[in-house]
């Protein structure tokens, strides 16, 4: 029997839910279309109502992802305050929290394989979420001379692999796995080492 909500003409919503604890509980490619349709208390055919096939749906769910993960992290920006880099630190924490809170989503984005190209609304929340990134690069790297400003398309791409790289070894309880330090304080540490180097920040900041 239907699961209340497909009455209600929440389907998709339900199969993205159902498809998003297959993908915690199995991984991406772990899970069969008929076992999300059963997650969401319909039949197989239903699905196709909604979503072409299993790449579809998880599309879907990596596009809620990319929207929840952009919202999170302007919010941690704050428009650049107290200070930029202040701001650039809290929008990589806010990483590891979208990881940590959001882990079916953070999976279906990052791990599945489907390429943020796969249609028009995903890669407009993947830009959007991306954005928010380098335009932290961009303030924090404002006070330095253009002829001395490495590109913030640049920087921010590597904090963006520094963070995902501590939330892979560290952040998300792999087996076998433990950090001698807690992930937000080796994120934040890389960050300022690397930011040093580059001089974007001074030596006693």
């Amino acid at each position: 029997m239907a699961k209340q909500g497909y009455h209600h003409g929440n389907l998709r919503e339900a199969l993205v839910q159902a498809a998003l604890e297959l993908i915690e509980e199995k991984g991406p490619t772990g899970f069969t279309l008929s076992e999300a349709a059963r997650g969401a208390g319909v039949t197989p055919a239903a699905v196709y109502r909604h979503f072409e096939g299993r790449e579809d749906l998880i599309a879907e769910a990596a596009r809620q992802g990319y929207e929840i993960f952009g919202d999170l992290m302007d919010y941690a920006y704050n428009g650049g305050k107290p200070t930029a880099l202040a701001a650039f630190e809290k929008v990589g924490r806010a990483y590891l929290a979208f990881a940590r809170k959001y882990p079916g989503h953070y999976v279906a984005m990052f791990e599945s394989g489907i390429s943020i190209q796969r249609n028009p609304d995903l890669a407009a929340a993947a830009d959007k979420a991306l954005g928010v990134m380098q335009k932290a690069a961009v303030k924090l790297s404002e006070h330095i001379p253009a002829s001395r400003r490495p590109p913030p398309q640049m920087f921010s791409a590597h904090i963006w692999a520094l963070s995902h790289g501590v939330v892979e070894l560290f952040a998300r309880g792999s087996p076998g796995t433990k950090s001698p330090f807690p992930p937000e304080d080796l994120l934040e540490t890389g960050i300022g080492v690397y930011l040093r180097g580059l001089g974007l920040i001074r030596p006693d900041d």
